[in-house]
């Protein structure tokens, strides 16, 4: 069995979501293993990753609504405010989410259903450099 291992930094916009499919297919056909496992982690607590919806954008705004009911902005409750109102909601955001992934890898590419894609969901308002690590083993 082969592993292979890069790291990418994505650049965010601020909070939304990215789609970072290519940049993950090309690790997965760098890595020249045709069958296996694709392990995507991301190294922070405000930002999560995700794979859904890639045709319709409304799919995606529809989320950022939802997790704002779940998880809304300047909460009085809230303790943690130290880097603004964003701040405890986008650490929420995160742990009700997921900081890693894993994929199937068939072909030398990602296996993914007709309408999937992979993104990386910033939680606060700025812009970030967000760290993944990616991670492929099999054949």
């Amino acid at each position: 069995m082969a592993v292979y291992q890069d790291t990418l930094t994505q650049q965010t916009r601020g909070r939304g979501t990215l789609d970072i499919t290519q940049a993950v297919e090309h690790v997965v056909r760098a890595s020249g293993i045709t069958t296996g496992t694709c392990h995507v982690f991301q190294h922070h607590t405000s930002a999560s990753l995700l794979i859904t919806e890639n045709a319709d954008p409304d799919v995606r705004h529809d989320l950022e609504t939802l997790i704002q009911r779940i998880a809304p902005d300047a909460d009085p409750a809230y303790r943690h405010d130290m880097e603004g109102d964003d701040d405890m909601a986008a650490h929420a955001r995160a742990m009700l989410t997921h900081n890693d992934l894993t994929l199937p890898v068939g072909h030398g590419r990602l296996v993914l259903g007709t309408w999937q894609g992979l993104f990386l969901w910033e939680h606060r308002y700025a812009p970030h450099s967000r760290r993944l690590t990616i991670t492929i083993q099999g054949e």
